[in-house]
């Protein structure tokens, strides 16, 4: 009978501190959702609806242009063009823009991209964008293994070092370059979040241009550290603008099935 008695409070004693540990991490979540709801951050549906229909704006043509690269790629080393365009690139050397280019491309190796695309899937999670958060990863995991796909299909060599500087030769294919579909991918669709879902503010202008800087000069610092040619760059942006257009029509229709209930920017059928 004691012994009875000492298993339910060792029992209880356990279910106490569980809660006390759930309360510990909900609370702190629970306080930056009222502060993000308080501040009045998510535009109505109306305007959810407006700027997500501007975002998509994208032309059939990047399918056509992407395929004949495609083509191309598979059966040259590289265009004369791209040669060109690199070596142009590198005589621009100073120093602030050959950290800059260092620095974007870092982000971009493992396993510090795995690092920060957690995290940032941590912060919309914990910010309530529950939806959100699942098409991002979907998207971004879907987007690294079409490219790495792709990159076996075509079997293009990187650059040489006998035609231009190579910073560091890497082992595997070229096209398309896996940074800049990652970037256009998972930042381009955090720029459609932020502009879709948050009100006119300087934070949000802020967001908007370090993600475009960010997505706009990864494709640079490729051709820079003569990691990539050009032409891999081009059909990177060409297939992460499609395969974002894709996501954001599977996280449109998704929105109003799907986490209805999330703590921000619901979208239910027949609420204003």
């Amino acid at each position: 009978m004691a012994d009875s008695v000492e298993t339910g409070k060792i029992k209880t004693t356990d279910a106490v501190a569980a809660v006390a540990a759930v309360a510990a991490v909900t609370k702190p979540v629970n306080t930056w959702r009222r502060m993000i709801a308080g501040a009045g951050a998510i535009v109505g549906k109306p305007w959810r609806r407006y700027r997500a229909t501007v975002f998509l704006g994208y032309m059939v043509v990047a399918v056509v242009v992407f395929l004949i690269l495609a083509v191309l790629a598979k059966t040259v080393a590289y265009f004369t063009l791209d040669v060109t365009i690199t070596q142009a690139l590198q005589k621009f050397n100073p120093g602030w823009f050959d950290a800059l280019m260092v620095v974007l491309t870092w982000i971009g190796f493992g396993p510090q991209a795995y690092v920060i695309t957690v995290l940032i899937l941590l912060g919309l999670f914990a910010s309530g964008l529950k939806w959100e958060t699942v098409v991002a990863l979907i998207s971004v995991v879907g987007s690294t293994n079409l490219g790495l796909g792709i990159k076996v299909l075509i079997d293009r060599p990187r650059p040489s070092a006998d035609l231009v500087n190579v910073i560091s030769q890497l082992s595997d294919f070229s096209f398309p370059s896996g940074h800049v579909l990652f970037f256009t991918v998972f930042f381009g669709f955090l720029i459609f979040l932020a502009y879709t879902l948050f009100k006119h503010s300087w934070w949000r202008t802020l967001i908007l241009v370090i993600l475009g800087v960010m997505v706009t000069l990864i494709g640079v610092s490729r051709v820079y550290l003569g990691q990539h040619w050009a032409s891999d760059v081009l059909a990177a942006y060409l297939l992460g603008s499609i395969w974002l257009t894709l996501t954001i029509v599977v996280y449109r229709w998704g929105k109003p099935r799907f986490f209805v209930n999330q703590p921000v920017a619901k979208e239910t059928p027949g609420t204003p």
